[in-house]
């Protein structure tokens, strides 16, 4: 562990203390991260390698490389970028909690336990401190948690005096029928979407001419460090863009995930593409909990969305494609799975996105004969028909690279009917 954070330490002292076995709600795997971030911004400083390039070399030996260093490096590049804000920037980061009380208490009150408010306010208290023009603020959505997560989260900001933090509640939305909610009567209507929709429409409505300012929605969990909002910043304040998504499947990321979820994704990504190609062809991880948007656009694309479910992101995404076509850009990301406590997991939520994402095919884009066989067969399974495929996923789709998949076009409907079919012999 770095002692001295302010010690120039060099690449190779580095490797020689950097946990080998990283945890991101430990507090001092999340202490070396950033000090070692420091630590490769001040040999750049000193006329050695720039973030960039340290990157570059630490994924030259990606799997022999400690995953702590590689998130330093993502850490250390968007910290210098927001260290080069000259004019005042806000970032709102919008989170949905639902069921979240176990990770809200530290390791050592529970076994799931991440202490995951704490670590959100230091990530970005540690991110904002390399400029005076970077303004923050965390908003936690209760999307009706019968456990009272929102309610526990204020309690604790209250207690420790996180003024930065503050909790809605979509029922309050649901109660004061705010337009933004759409058709909502009941928070059991929303799995994340209509909770995020809704902080993401009360942050950006505060957004004056003045500043620009910047709506970031993420996870509840710790899979991605709020340190490396930088990365997201940068494509929207100096290349124009609407909207930055953070992205698991580039080249240079650094993802650790766990079980059957790759394979599951693999699947997920590839019938998405089928019913949306080409629209979001440039996109492959619609699903990563880590986007940001200017507040402008964001609050040109909110309103009239039919889905408050997890494939929200996909709806989003499809607007502003339709908004503005030069309007995404995907950012490279660190990202470490945190499947214990997920909710996304416990539901299962695969089958009803891709039925989702159908219905949005049949709301924003036109008739395709061959994407339309795959909506059809996508709102005709049954979860019992959906997990009989995952058993048997075509091995040209679990193999297969999701970045080939606007290209790749072997597996029809029909084939995938096969399966089904097949199920017993």
């Amino acid at each position: 562990m770095i002692q001295d954070a302010n010690l120039p330490l060099g690449l190779e002292d580095l490797l020689k203390v950097a946990p080998v076995d990283f945890h991101g709600p430990n507090p001092e795997h999340q202490k070396f991260v950033e000090q070692a971030a420091e630590a490769i911004l001040m040999l750049a400083d000193q006329n050695g390698p720039e973030p960039a390039e340290v990157e570059s070399t630490l994924l030259e030996n990606k799997d022999e490389t400690p995953l702590a260093l590689h998130l330093a490096a993502k850490l250390a590049k968007s910290r210098q970028f927001v260290s080069k804000i000259k004019a005042p920037v806000k970032l709102s980061v919008v989170f949905a909690v639902y069921k979240e009380q176990h990770r809200l208490l530290t390791p050592e009150e529970h076994p799931s336990g991440e202490d995951f408010l704490r670590r959100k306010v230091s990530q970005l208290e540690w991110l904002s401190s390399a400029s005076g023009n970077l303004e923050w603020e965390l908003v936690a959505v209760d999307d009706g948690c019968p456990n009272k997560s929102g309610a526990k989260i204020a309690d604790l900001a209250e207690s420790e005096n996180l003024s930065k933090v503050r909790v809605l509640h979509l029922q309050d939305a649901i109660d004061e029928r705010i337009p933004l909610v759409g058709k909502l009567t009941s928070t059991e209507q929303s799995r994340k979407g209509g909770s995020i929709r809704y902080g993401m429409w009360e942050a950006s409505s505060a957004t004056t001419k003045a500043n620009d300012h910047i709506i970031l929605f993420t996870d509840a969990d710790l899979s991605t460090h709020l340190g490396q909002a930088g990365l997201l910043l940068n494509p929207i304040l100096n290349a124009s863009k609407d909207c930055a998504i953070g992205s698991r499947r580039e080249p240079t990321s650094i993802v650790v995930k766990k079980g059957t979820r790759n394979t599951r994704g693999k699947l997920f990504i590839y019938l998405w593409k089928r019913m949306l190609s080409p629209a979001l062809g440039q996109i492959v991880d619609t699903q990563c909990g880590f986007k940001a948007f200017r507040a402008e656009a964001a609050q040109a694309i909110l309103g009239d969305l039919i889905e408050s479910g997890f494939a929200f992101d996909v709806e989003l995404l499809l607007k502003l494609e339709q908004m503005n076509p030069d309007g995404i850009v995907k950012v490279p990301i660190a990202w470490i799975d945190s499947e214990a406590e997920s909710t996304t997991t416990a539901l299962s939520p695969y089958l009803t996105m891709l039925q989702s994402i159908a219905a949005m095919k049949r709301k924003y884009l036109p008739e395709d004969t061959e994407a339309d066989s795959f909506v059809n067969f996508v709102d005709s399974l049954t979860e019992d028909e959906w997990n009989e495929i995952v058993k048997r996923i075509p091995k040209t789709i679990a193999d297969g690279n999701p970045l080939d998949f606007d290209q790749f076009k072997g597996v029809s409907s029909d084939d995938l009917q096969k399966i089904i079919s097949q199920k017993g012999i």
